[in-house]
């Protein structure tokens, strides 16, 4: 086996490789797209409470407003 036989056959084996890494990148996004698409139809995505602008607000429950009010008081007067 000649050099240039070598590197043609390295060559060929990294296009390889490439492809099927991407072939397998292009397949989890699309699961991932679908797996999204099918829970928003599904309507398990509705758990963050928003705002009335329709902003998300995940911190929007009342004791953990006050708790982290209550912990900047305290820090302010130290």
């Amino acid at each position: 086996m000649t050099i240039a036989e070598m590197f043609g056959q390295s060559g060929s084996l990294a296009l390889l490789g490439m492809g099927v890494v991407f072939g397998f990148l292009t397949l989890l996004v699309v699961c991932v797209t679908v797996a999204g698409k099918v829970i928003h139809a599904l309507g398990l995505d509705k758990d963050v409470e928003t705002t009335p602008a329709g902003v998300a607000a995940p911190g929007s429950n009342n004791s953990v407003v006050a708790a982290i009010t209550a912990a900047v008081e305290t820090y302010r007067k130290e």
